[in-house]
């Protein structure tokens, strides 16, 4: 695209959009897209029509197995993704662009791949908000099934969320609010939300503004990524930023007590000016 200034505003154009119209990959390469304005987005585009086609081709039918086996089949055998077990916690496995560069990622940056794939099949399919480890759920005429982009596209039966909850050490059972379904909006502020917090550990403030910053363009009203950048723009000293951005959570928020503890940072981020 070769401009910065281009790719916001594209950004902006699909945060306007409606949840069930919002293109999700697109959405993911020009978030990424950012980081390199330059790059020529062509065939990365050309690679997720490529899997659409590849998955068009087999003709799985309306029952969910042939769905779920196809997806799979194409994504993780056919054009070869997995996720990244060595190196997990490297920040190329959220950026959608170098997840095709390198065919692995992160469970939500592949996730993204199943989601767009079976979107352009017409096939219900929606992220699942699991704990730490993102998965999808698909349907058929006869049913859904959970899968886990991580590892293949294999499926993910209650058993297998249990022990998945057991590893991210959680005592608790599955519960309904494990499993509920994400919009394609929050399956991407989760995408950038790892990239947020792997540069707030890292002690990258700067970055991590950057990043609630890329959230707001996709998600304009997300509230919690308002009260988020006026905190981190005044770790960072721009006081007029941040009292910009913790007003504008102050618009948003339906919550009263974080609005009372924003309010108090709001007087006290004030008085820098003076």
């Amino acid at each position: 695209m070769g401009d910065t200034a281009a790719i916001e505003t594209a950004l902006k154009a699909l945060g306007a959009a409606p949840d069930d119209g919002l293109d999700i990959a697109e959405a993911a390469l020009l978030l990424a897209a950012l980081d390199r304005p330059a790059l020529d987005l062509m065939p990365y585009r050309r690679h997720l029509s490529d899997i659409v086609g590849a998955l068009s081709r087999l003709d799985a039918g309306p029952e969910v197995a042939p769905r779920a086996m196809a997806l799979a089949g194409v994504i993780s055998v056919e054009f070869g993704y997995r996720g990244d077990t060595e190196t997990y916690d490297d920040p190329q496995n959220a950026d959608l662009i170098r997840v095709i560069d390198r065919r692995m990622g992160l469970p939500v940056s592949l996730g993204i791949l199943y989601i767009y794939a079976a979107k352009a099949q017409s096939w219900p399919v929606c992220g699942i908000d699991f704990p730490g480890h993102f998965l999808i759920r698909l349907e058929g005429e006869d049913g859904s099934l959970v899968l886990d982009p991580f590892h293949g596209g294999r499926v993910a039966a209650p058993p297998e969320m249990q022990d998945l909850l057991r590893r991210l050490g959680s005592g608790e059972d599955v519960r309904p609010e494990h499993v509920r379904p994400m919009t394609a909006r929050e399956v991407l502020l989760r995408l950038q939300n790892n990239i947020k917090g792997r540069a707030w550990r890292a002690g990258d403030i700067e970055r991590t503004a950057e990043t609630l910053r890329r959230m707001l363009l996709v998600a304009p009203n997300f509230a919690p990524a308002w009260r988020e950048l006026g905190v981190v723009e005044g770790k960072l000293g721009r006081i007029r930023q941040s009292i910009a951005a913790t007003e504008r959570f102050l618009m948003l928020a339906g919550d009263e007590a974080a609005s009372l503890e924003a309010e108090a940072f709001l007087r006290h981020i004030r008085l820098q000016l003076n």
